[in-house]
């Protein structure tokens, strides 16, 4: 079985959310939810969890057996388990996937136009080189004239493209598989994730995603009664970005060493000063999980924008660049052709 989505997770979560503050245990709330399911992947999970809940009479251990929810979900649901409180767990984990689902789907958004925008254009150019311009060579040299320089490299890497056209369109298929890997499955999001932490044009944004993570993490956490080392820890299982892993550590010895929460995580570099001065309010309030909730969401309107402000740039120095290639590709052909003309006249 594969890894439930974030789709997925949120709306296990939210159903056993409301079943739960129905009053109804958890083990009738996966009947009910196998009742209203069809034959399917997610009928065959339920089943494996209805049977270990049989068994163990634990979600959080029968979750593990599934092997397909994260490893931060299953701990999260045996501290509510253990605390009493399941029912908000789920409530919080519901919330949390929401946003991670939302801010995965900016991400594709933000990627996609640039993307269809490039590849529509590619097939303008590759039209132009392998099937118009062997044409105008043709009758080029029916007049007596040719292609030359720029206009006859061009020609030249028009045949070859038309000549191996198998072998690229089989690099297409590559670059197309290439990309549902990184979208559809888990390792491959996984991957594209650290390719956006090693970027320079998206770790910004990167940073931004983790920092939002971060928040979101310690939110739950908090609200399901740990402490604040333990929260640390937890959230740590949710931060793919290995720069913020190793500030959450250092935010922890900063503690270990009697450092103050708010002070250890600006300190840290995991928070700003604007941030870290409501954290401290929050601790002085008794309200530091709606606080770091507020910041969560506060980061994924920061992460859109950035996104938004990216793809402004790429959009128009897209089609600027590519409209000029278009426009020497058929500047190369036209030109020989008008000075042909000239000539006859």
């Amino acid at each position: 079985m594969k890894s439930l989505s974030n789709e997925e997770l949120m709306s296990f979560c939210s159903q056993m959310a409301m079943i739960l503050h129905a009053g109804i245990s958890a083990i009738e709330g996966l009947a009910i939810m196998r009742e209203d399911l069809p034959d399917g992947e997610g009928k065959r999970i339920l089943d494996v969890l209805y049977e270990q809940m049989e068994q163990t009479g634990n979600l959080a251990e029968s979750m593990k057996e599934t092997k397909v929810f994260p490893e931060y979900v299953s701990s999260m649901t045996e501290i509510g388990e253990q605390t009493g409180r399941l029912d908000e767990v789920m409530d919080g984990l519901a919330l949390h996937y929401e946003r991670e689902r939302d801010l995965m789907d900016t991400i594709k958004s933000a990627l996609f136009y640039p993307a269809v925008m490039l590849g529509m254009l590619t097939v303008v150019i590759l039209i132009l080189v392998v099937r118009v311009m062997p044409v105008f060579h043709q009758v080029l040299q029916q007049l007596g004239g040719g292609l030359t320089g720029i206009s006859a490299g061009i020609l030249h890497m028009g045949m070859l493209l038309s000549r191996y056209s198998m072998v690229f369109v089989g690099i297409l298929v590559l670059l197309a598989a290439g990309i549902v890997w990184l979208s559809a499955t888990e390792k491959g999001r996984l991957a594209f994730r650290k390719w956006m932490d090693r970027s320079g044009f998206l770790g910004k944004t990167a940073e931004k995603i983790a920092c939002s993570r971060v928040a979101e993490g310690l939110s739950l956490c908090m609200f399901s009664g740990l402490d604040l080392d333990q929260s640390l820890e937890m959230t740590e299982k949710l931060i793919t970005q290995e720069t913020m892993k190793k500030r959450i550590d250092q935010c922890r010895s900063m503690m270990a060493e009697g450092e103050g929460f708010d002070q250890a995580l600006m300190k840290s570099g995991i928070f700003s000063g604007l941030y870290g001065k409501m954290i401290s309010v929050g601790i002085r309030t008794g309200s530091v999980d709606q606080v770091m909730s507020k910041i969560a969401g506060e980061y994924g309107e920061a992460v859109v924008q950035s996104l938004e402000q990216k793809v402004a740039v790429v959009e128009p120095t897209l089609v600027a660049v590519l409209s000029v290639l278009v426009g020497l590709i058929l500047i190369s052909v036209m030109l020989p052709l008008m000075n042909i003309m000239s000539n006859l006249g």
